[in-house]
């Protein structure tokens, strides 16, 4: 099984923000096949799913962006998860809107919620799914751009990957993450 796991803040107030695209497509992944989140005691809510016959956890940590290795650990540690099977997606200000990249083992590059995340498995021996938010105009800190919302056209362009999005994780689950990034990665 894969923990997918979608970063964001809790709270309407963050709901359709730029930092919150992790949230987004696993509220797009639940809705696909018609599975509900559910408060957890991990400082989570969670779905269990089955996508293109892949068992997948989504898990949307409730703890702030800046906290979230706390929920992803305590999970894949109930669950014994290894840090190879969890999926990490993420919004990144360094990739063009819509663009999505694979990585795995890779530094945090900025981001806290991935920070938090290798300081509490230890490790950063995980998959990111890294989203496209582009980068703030000109004037506009980083932080403020993050949690500012998606245009309408931005966000029509983001939902429009989110299935190709779903068949690189259920491919992740089938083949490994080499083989979806070898073959997601070089679309370009």
């Amino acid at each position: 099984m894969l923990l997918v796991v979608g970063l964001g803040n809790p709270g309407s107030k963050y709901q359709n923000t730029r930092h919150n695209v992790g949230f987004v497509f696993l509220d797009f992944l639940a809705g696909k096949v018609g599975a509900a989140f559910k408060s957890s005691r991990w400082e989570a809510e969670v779905a269990k799913i089955t996508l293109d016959s892949s068992p997948l956890m989504l898990v949307k940590p409730t703890t702030f962006m800046n906290l979230s290795g706390q929920a992803v650990a305590r999970l894949a540690s109930y669950y014994q998860i290894e840090p190879e099977q969890i999926v990490v997606v993420h919004d990144d200000l360094d990739l063009d809107p819509g663009r999505v990249k694979l990585v795995f083992n890779r530094g945090p590059g900025g981001h806290n919620g991935i920070k938090s995340i290798i300081e509490y498995l230890g490790t950063s021996h995980f998959t990111r799914l890294r989203v496209g938010i582009g980068r703030p105009p000109e004037f506009v800190s980083p932080a403020a751009f993050v949690l500012s919302l998606f245009s309408a056209p931005e966000r029509e362009q983001l939902v429009g990957g989110f299935a190709e999005m779903a068949e690189a994780v259920a491919m992740i689950d089938r083949q490994g993450v080499v083989g979806a990034m070898n073959f997601y990665n070089r679309r370009g």
